[in-house]
């Protein structure tokens, strides 16, 4: 800029530096104009609902009668609340059998995809549809399969000779059932993240790995494994904040049951909030959530990136 103003009068600069103001100005506004109204709805939809009910969280409140202001003290009862200790249980259970499978599967399914079949598109399609439907019209249709009664699950096991089970009713099997439910609605997610690392896979290393004499299980250990590594700690972050997060599944096939067997901490805070109308601890609840997803966060992260750096 300096170079191109060097030999104008002054006055001539000023004007030019005006003009040049002028357009990124113009411009400027014209960008917030079309991103302006989203920005707005996204502030308006997440940030000023989340400070409201950490300001909720501080307060005894069931949503009729003028909110007390109670400080701290919600969080104090979450130290003491057995229920809630409960659902923190199923939920670690359901998080630590659904996450690796997912990502397990997801990569099998993947790698298995990724080869010049017939059909691959079809095969491609069917495992993403799944994860595409709505989560709360997969616990509806899995409440038929799953049925003590008259579900398809049991008549594939009268046919095979097998005892019958409760699933759902079962105490011990609900919470097994729901993960199954999840995985297969939740793995064409990670299938189509997998696919897209191999296919981004640079051919030439896998072709000098094989005329180096490595066979195709030496190839997937020591090349397409490490290429799929910032790939997986992708996944490992969204299927466990998704995991975390369970509800709708829930909602739909147990409500928390039998005897509070599938009650996890976001259907707890649902309980809490619109059942009970505890809004304040039910808030406190969600915000001690939030607290754990972001610590188990940025522990993934910081993993990763230390990772990468002892492999350097």
């Amino acid at each position: 800029m300096s170079l191109l103003f060097a030999g104008r009068h002054p006055a001539t600069r000023r004007v030019a530096l005006s003009a040049g103001r002028a357009r990124w100005l113009s411009r400027s506004l014209v960008g917030w104009g079309f991103a302006g109204p989203a920005t707005a709805l996204i502030i308006g939809l997440s940030i000023f609902p989340a400070v409201w009910a950490f300001l909720i969280s501080r307060q005894k409140w069931n949503g009729i009668s003028p909110a007390k202001p109670i400080g701290w003290l919600n969080y104090q009862l979450m130290a003491q609340d057995p229920d809630l200790f409960a659902a923190v249980r199923h939920t670690v259970v359901f998080t630590v059998l659904f996450v690796p499978a997912s990502i397990f599967l997801g990569m099998l399914i993947a790698v298995a995809l990724n080869r010049p079949i017939r059909l691959v598109g079809f095969y491609r399609t069917c495992i993403f549809i799944p994860f595409v439907a709505s989560a709360a019209a997969t616990g509806i249709l899995a409440n038929f399969v799953f049925n003590p009664q008259y579900g398809a699950a049991n008549s594939a096991l009268r046919v095979l000779g097998l005892p019958q089970q409760q699933f759902l009713e079962s105490q011990s099997q609900a919470l097994l059932v729901i993960c199954l439910i999840a995985l297969w609605g939740q793995v064409g997610f990670s299938v189509v993240v997998y696919l897209a690392a191999l296919q981004d896979i640079p051919k030439d290393v896998v072709e000098a790995a094989r005329i180096d004499g490595a066979n195709n299980r030496q190839v997937f250990r020591h090349v397409t494994l490490p290429q799929l590594g910032p790939v997986t700690v992708f996944t490992a972050i969204w299927q466990t904040i998704t995991a975390l997060q369970l509800f709708d599944l829930v909602f739909t096939t147990t409500r928390g049951g039998p005897l509070g067997a599938t009650q996890t901490i976001v259907y707890y805070v649902y309980s809490q909030a619109f059942e009970l109308s505890k809004f304040g601890y039910g808030s406190a609840v969600a915000y001690g959530l939030f607290a754990v997803t972001l610590l188990i966060t940025a522990g993934m992260i910081l993993y990763s990136r230390r990772s990468k750096i002892e492999a350097f």
